[in-house]
């Protein structure tokens, strides 16, 4: 087993990316904390539309919005689990997940994890 990494595609309204740049900071050093070797997010500058799937179709955009793409890479997927079951505890986390405090929609943000494939 080799390393695994956590993806996420977040629609962003552009009048909070600077409240969802500070959460992220925030959450990464918790994550990092906890073991994650690298906690990133990137936000939209390339992403157009596309005749059948695009970033912004897979988050339906709203033209007030971005797109961030973030992942958080992990030794394994064992370390991630575990990582994971000590964040999802840690209130500093746990207070920032209420939805009413997000600074985006996250019923259109989608998730996933991976197992790596190619790694140069």
């Amino acid at each position: 087993m080799g390393r695994y990494v956590d993806g996420f595609v977040v629609p962003v309204p552009k009048h909070n990316v600077e409240a969802y740049r500070r959460m992220a900071e925030d959450m990464g050093k918790v994550w990092k904390e906890y073991g994650a070797i690298e906690f990133v997010a990137c936000i939209a500058e390339n992403v157009k539309p596309g005749k059948i799937t695009s970033f912004p179709q897979s988050v339906q955009l709203k033209s007030d919005e971005v797109v961030v793409l973030a992942w958080i890479a992990y030794e394994s997927r064992e370390q991630r689990d575990r990582i994971n079951e000590q964040v999802m505890k840690d209130p500093r986390i746990t207070e920032s997940m209420h939805a009413a405090s997000m600074p985006f929609d996250g019923k259109r943000m989608f998730w996933g994890g991976f197992e790596l494939l190619v790694d140069l």
